[in-house]
């Protein structure tokens, strides 16, 4: 074992292809669960994208994991409980467990929009004690 993998999930514009759910009954199309091709222990990933005017056909919260989107390209809205924010290119939103979350992507969008979705329920980063060991002499790679 080398110690890490690669997948590609390909570009933005294939994001739209994917189809994939926790369970074969919450299959969305424009979602793809990285977690599974990479067999990730500590957290669990998402890309994922929708047309202009689509969006999740419900609303979900979680009972441990703790979720932040970071969206990438296209505008629209995120429900929050009661409270629906407008999200779009550069936009992170922290969900804590206990709220229920729906995202949209508005009608009059540009561009699809795209996001990443990390998904947590470890212990806090703060508590776990990896401080990272740096090297500044080390060549650094060439492109």
């Amino acid at each position: 074992m080398n110690g890490y993998d690669i997948f590609e999930t390909g570009d933005l514009d294939s994001w739209a292809g994917r189809e994939d759910g926790i369970l074969p009954e919450a299959r969305m199309p424009g979602r793809l669960f990285v977690d599974r091709e990479l067999d990730l222990e500590f957290f669990g990933a998402t890309v994922n994208s929708r047309a202009p005017g689509e969006g999740a056909h419900f609303w979900h919260r979680h009972t441990t994991l703790e979720e932040l989107y970071l969206f990438l390209t296209g505008v629209g809205v995120m429900g929050l409980d009661d409270d629906v924010v407008a999200v779009g290119p550069g936009t992170a939103v922290r969900v804590a467990p206990p709220v229920w979350r729906t995202w949209r992507a508005a009608h009059d969008s540009p561009e699809p929009l795209r996001w990443i979705c990390v998904r947590g329920a470890g212990a806090p980063l703060a508590t776990s004690g990896d401080v990272p060991e740096r090297d500044f002499d080390r060549p650094q790679p060439r492109a």
